[in-house]
């Protein structure tokens, strides 16, 4: 689409709530990405939507990695293994995903918004206190969740993050800190192979997708600053599942009413 400076300025600022909302509540974030996109910048087409979120999304991971190897929050080898293995689901999920009608998929998009809400309300301190270390035990388990995680992350376009850091801990026990520094680790891998499935079909516009990253990283430092001075983060991540709800109840509605009139 053509970029003037009232579009650039709605696209900075999606990217900048969504910078905002990972630094403020963590994983989660990243799901308000497409439907910003496509009702408030304005994209009509549902899978240039995707695959221009995609990209932004796995921007805004590498350097949420970057900020946690620093602290020795990121487990490599059980990040990179799970990664890999779901690299090859994501190409397979977001090839999928580019042959279903935009509609659908925003449909569809918005219900798995829904159980993101629901998982974000769930969502409990679990895992143990120390680091993990890869074993011929736990490694297909961690390849199977990684191949399935990125399936369904390429399929939507989306970092998958809620699901990765329950795998992880589900797979190795590790602690929630560093399951969660070692998922973004996945959320990169998943977000760039989607976003180059669809840049392959020119589905990514690219002007749209630098605006959006630079958004990004200024609302993720204001939101990590944030999330410093206020202790409620149980209430917090609540008010941000309650918001993820209304979205999806408009998506739903949205799309709905464009399948019910094709």
């Amino acid at each position: 689409m053509t970029i003037d400076l009232f579009h650039a300025a709605l696209d900075m600022l999606s990217g900048a709530v969504v910078g905002f909302s990972l630094g403020l509540v963590g994983g989660g974030g990243s799901i308000l990405a497409v439907p910003l996109v496509v009702y408030l910048v304005g994209v009509k087409n549902p899978h240039i939507a995707i695959g221009t979120s995609a990209l932004a999304v796995a921007a805004n991971a590498a350097l949420g990695v970057i900020n946690h190897a620093r602290h020795d929050h990121v487990q490599w080898r059980c990040g990179l293994l799970f990664a890999g293995a779901g690299v090859a689901g994501a190409f397979a999920g977001s090839s999928a995903g580019k042959s279903v009608d935009g509609d659908e998929l925003l449909f569809l998009f918005a219900l798995v918004m829904v159980t993101v809400g629901v998982v974000m309300l769930r969502r409990r301190e679990s895992g143990s206190r120390n680091k993990v270390k890869l074993s011929s035990e736990n490694a297909p388990q961690l390849f199977s969740f990684g191949f399935l995680t990125g399936l369904f992350a390429g399929f939507f376009g989306i970092g998958g993050g809620f699901l990765i850091v329950p795998g992880l801990i589900a797979a190795t026990d590790m602690a929630m800190i560093y399951a969660v520094g070692t998922s973004l680790v996945g959320v990169t891998a998943f977000g760039l192979t989607t976003a180059l499935n669809y840049a392959w079909s020119g589905l990514v516009d690219w002007p749209l997708a630098g605006l959006f990253i630079l958004g990004g990283f200024l609302g993720s430092m204001a939101g990590t600053r944030t999330a410093k001075k206020l202790h409620s983060g149980g209430a917090l991540t609540k008010v941000f599942a309650g918001l993820i709800f209304v979205v999806a109840a408009y998506m739903l509605w949205r799309s709905w009413a464009a399948i019910s009139a094709s």
